[in-house]
């Protein structure tokens, strides 16, 4: 099977996916954080049209998502890169493939259609939450592996990347809280959780969601 895991720089859907066999390959305009020969390096919708069985897209979601759009009335420049996500966003629905698009809460609810799942990596053994939407094209929904719960504040669920009001934090690989607005804060949140990338490998790679080329 052949796939494409577009936007993508740390290759861990990529090598999820290699790792069962598949021809899969990351793209992204960085280089491949692992050093990886199965990077394509360059604007991902030049490369769409290369016979992929499945597409998985990453975009960017900076100026997508619900919690920075209200700067856009502030901003005349952010209202205008809204809108250019919004367009580079479409160009993967487009696809006959097989794709899945993820992004956080963002506009595409409205001004494409709602997502058809939201994941959460908690589902997924991970401590910590992160709501991530997750529109599809010819594949199921995930399934989630093992649940972890939260510790308990006020009665509600907190995980490790959240303070105790429910507010996410970032850290590093050493568990150091990051500035929101940190050079290197954007790679930690946007990297995709292993449990969630197996799980897209597992499930998404089996031959009943394979397409009809036979790879």
């Amino acid at each position: 099977m052949r796939v494409l895991v577009a936007c993508e720089y740390s290759g861990r859907v990529r090598e999820a996916f290699r790792k069962r066999g598949h021809d899969a390959w990351s793209c992204d305009l960085q280089d491949a954080d692992d050093g990886s020969q199965h990077h394509l390096k360059g604007d991902c919708l030049g490369y769409l049209g290369m016979g992929w069985d499945l597409v998985i897209a990453h975009p960017p979601c900076t100026y997508l998502s619900v919690s920075g759009l209200h700067w856009n009335k502030r901003r005349p420049e952010r209202a205008a890169m809204t809108e250019a996500g919004a367009g580079f966003f479409l160009e993967f629905t487009k696809l006959t493939c097989k794709w899945a698009i993820e992004n956080p809460v963002s506009c595409m609810s409205s001004r494409y259609r709602k997502p058809d799942q939201i994941v959460q990596p908690y589902d997924f053994g991970h401590d910590a939450s992160k709501k991530t939407c997750l529109w599809l094209n010819g594949l199921p929904r995930l399934v989630g592996s093992s649940r972890v719960p939260g510790r308990m504040v006020d009665g509600k669920e907190r995980w490790s990347n959240q303070d105790d009001s429910g507010q996410n934090v970032v850290r590093d690989e050493n568990g150091k809280i990051l500035p929101w607005n940190g050079p290197d804060t954007w790679k930690y949140r946007s990297k995709t959780y292993q449990g969630i990338a197996d799980a897209m490998a597992e499930q998404w790679g089996t031959p009943a969601n394979r397409s009809n080329s036979g790879t």
